[in-house]
């Protein structure tokens, strides 16, 4: 798509830093979920609710870079 729509540097950053925040933060969130498997593997409320605040988390970036994404390829577009 960038190359395709000829995105400015500014719009190819944008888009770039938004992809990368998600995958790093996918990859903390799996980096968490991980380490309170090991020192927890047995359920336990309180995991639970750590997992869930790091999927959150990702969750969040992930609607942003959405949000981004329509910023800056809807002028391309429209």
């Amino acid at each position: 798509m960038i190359v395709f729509f000829k995105l400015n540097t500014t719009d190819v950053a944008l888009i770039l830093i938004c992809c990368f925040l998600v995958l790093s933060a996918e990859i903390l969130n799996t980096a968490i979920e991980k380490t309170c498997d090991i020192i927890q593997p047995e359920y336990d409320e309180r995991v639970k609710f750590i997992k869930d605040i790091s999927a959150g988390a990702v969750l969040i970036l992930a609607i942003l870079s959405v949000f981004v994404g329509i910023l800056v390829y809807g002028k391309y577009v429209f």
